[in-house]
């Protein structure tokens, strides 16, 4: 028996080392840089990554486990990948793989690439027939470090290219799958300003997407940053599920064009987004949002009520307080637990319901008297008084494109009830007039 298990193992060193003599001669070298062998590589590597077919440029043998290539691309992905292109791959081989018919890769270095994801209905894939032979040829890549240092990761959002741009992208295995980890580049997408990405650390597997960490920042330098965690569905079931946290963030980015000079602020905050898939008419979810060292200026409403209440300090305002909560589910969003307040000045509490595009709510303003000196009767509007300020019950109504409340109404049957106060008004407006004619101070 010694006898027979000994042979065994000379003959098993003996085909090891044939093999590695064969592996290391020129004959294989010349079959690695052949169209065959490009074209076997091509096929396992696109089903590998669940594309119908990828091309390879020309491999070339660098060294004795080193190939390069100038780059491959697929496109039409069936899967999670809708296509890829990578740049310059560098690969080194292992060849003790093929004992266990795999094409094993230790380490794939690519100098650039770019990856389009997609959601996608799961269907079986179709098994394609293979030749006899084939038992005894590898059937698998397996790539254990994949590192690109510049790539593009992007998708399709609101009919528009959206996406991680200039990442440095490091891809290892999890099973069957990929884990991918990305630092530095920029997340450019509809409805948000662009924002550095810090790093970003997810899971795609055959079902689902996991977003274990991805920090976001308006300036990386910075201390503002905003997080996200979440999974979403990529077989039958596509539900989403994602929370996100926000610190510190400048608002200036995020508002519209018009109100960047009024409005000033950094923001902090947190949000729910649940649904039955990415969609935004099954989404439904919760959050809440405070803003510090708010601020609002610039804004003709407030230079109009400090030219009539000849009080400039209506023209700037520094909030102490300025936070909600809110809701929604697909069409309607209520916004709930409104405070906003400079002390001493205003404050302004309440709820607003916006469904589709219509508006409603109930908001609670509240004034110190010293600010109402213009108006005359003003406990005729302003009925209540409490915790230092005179409160009146703003109505809400119309559109958000033509919103509509029930206050204006109120403090002109004021000045209508006063013709005295009424014609002060005007003669205060007549003199801020030639003032801006002749540049009176």
């Amino acid at each position: 028996m010694l006898i027979y298990a000994g042979a065994i193992v000379i003959l098993f060193l003996i085909a090891v080392l044939a093999g590695v003599l064969i592996f290391f001669s020129p004959l294989t070298t010349r079959y690695i840089q052949r169209d065959a062998f490009r074209a076997a590589m091509e096929d396992e590597t696109a089903k590998g990554l669940h594309f119908s077919s990828g091309h390879y440029s020309p491999i070339r043998r660098m060294g004795a486990l080193v190939a390069e290539s100038e780059g491959f691309q697929a496109s039409n992905g069936e899967r999670a990948l809708k296509s890829l292109y990578a740049h310059g791959i560098t690969a080194r081989f292992n060849p003790w793989g093929v004992f266990v018919r795999q094409w094993r890769f230790s380490d794939v270095h690519l100098e650039s690439g770019e990856v389009a994801i997609q959601i996608y209905e799961a269907n079986p894939e179709a098994i394609k027939p293979k030749p006899w032979f084939s038992i005894f040829l590898p059937n698998r890549v397996f790539l254990k470090h994949i590192e690109s240092e510049r790539s593009d990761i992007t998708w399709q959002f609101r009919g528009e290219r959206a996406g991680f741009f200039g990442t440095q992208l490091l891809i290892t295995p999890h099973g069957p799958d990929f884990e991918y980890f990305a630092s530095g580049g920029r997340l450019k997408m509809a409805l948000v300003p662009e924002l550095d990405l810090r790093r970003a650390h997810i899971l795609i597997t055959k079902t689902l997407l996991t977003i274990y960490d991805v920090d976001l920042a308006s300036d990386s330098r910075g201390e503002a940053s905003i997080h996200a965690q979440g999974n979403a569905g990529l077989g039958k079931d596509k539900s989403v599920d994602l929370k996100a946290n926000a610190d510190r963030i400048p608002i200036h980015a995020w508002l519209p064009a018009q109100w960047k000079r009024t409005l000033s602020g950094n923001a902090f905050g947190e949000v729910h987004w649940s649904g039955e898939n990415p969609k935004l008419e099954s989404s439904f979810g919760d959050g809440a949002l405070r803003v510090r060292e708010g601020r609002i200026r610039n804004l003709p409403l407030l230079n109009k009520l400090a030219e009539l209440a000849r009080n400039k300090s209506f023209e700037y305002l520094q909030l102490n307080d300025c936070s909600l909560s809110f809701t929604w589910r697909y069409p309607k969003i209520d916004i709930k637990d409104i405070a906003i307040e400079e002390r001493g000045k205003f404050r302004i509490e309440g709820e607003i319901a916006i469904n589709r595009r219509a508006l409603r709510g109930t908001l609670r303003l509240g004034l110190t008297r010293r600010y109402l000196d213009w108006l005359p009767n003003p406990e005729e509007v302003f009925n209540r008084q409490q915790s230092g300020y005179l409160w009146t019950t703003v109505h809400l109504s119309g559109t958000i494109d033509e919103p509509k409340q029930d206050l204006s109404p109120r403090i002109v049957e004021l000045f209508k009830e006063s013709p005295g106060a009424y014609l002060g008004l005007l003669f205060r407006q007549f003199e801020n007039w030639l003032k801006n004619i002749f540049g009176g101070d």
